[in-house]
């Protein structure tokens, strides 16, 4: 029986230069690679953030692929993006999936495990 999977990994960074302390505005970047573990070639197709601040006020982004793209991967193949984030406070954190479809129709989803926002020197 194939296995249907897509791993998914997550490098967050916070962005100084576009965020605004003072006025509850600070901007994550966020790299995430995802690779096929699978042994299907499957195309990633839409995705769900769950973003929560540290007032544990939560926004959902539910939308169409990524960056623009619905990648399609075979066994083995990886697709990296970089997007961002704004939240109201210097922590926070994201966690959500990938709704995915393998080429023989079998659909599925890729978890994204969570991961953490943190302006640096904001933890101790």
């Amino acid at each position: 029986m194939p296995k249907y999977e897509f791993s998914v990994s997550v490098r967050p960074q916070f962005v100084p230069e576009h965020s605004a302390p003072d006025e509850d505005k600070f901007l994550f970047a966020y790299t995430v690679t995802i690779r096929n573990t699978g042994d299907v070639t499957a195309q990633l197709v839409s995705r769900h953030w769950v973003i929560t601040d540290a007032n544990n006020k939560v926004d959902e982004v539910q939308g169409l692929g990524v960056v623009g793209e619905q990648p399609v991967l075979k066994p083995g193949e990886a697709f990296e993006y970089t997007s961002g984030c704004p939240i109201a406070t210097p922590v926070g954190s994201m966690r959500g999936s990938y709704q995915c479809v393998a080429e023989d129709g079998t659909r599925f989803e890729a978890p994204i495990p969570e991961f953490l926002l943190s302006m640096p020197r904001t933890l101790h």
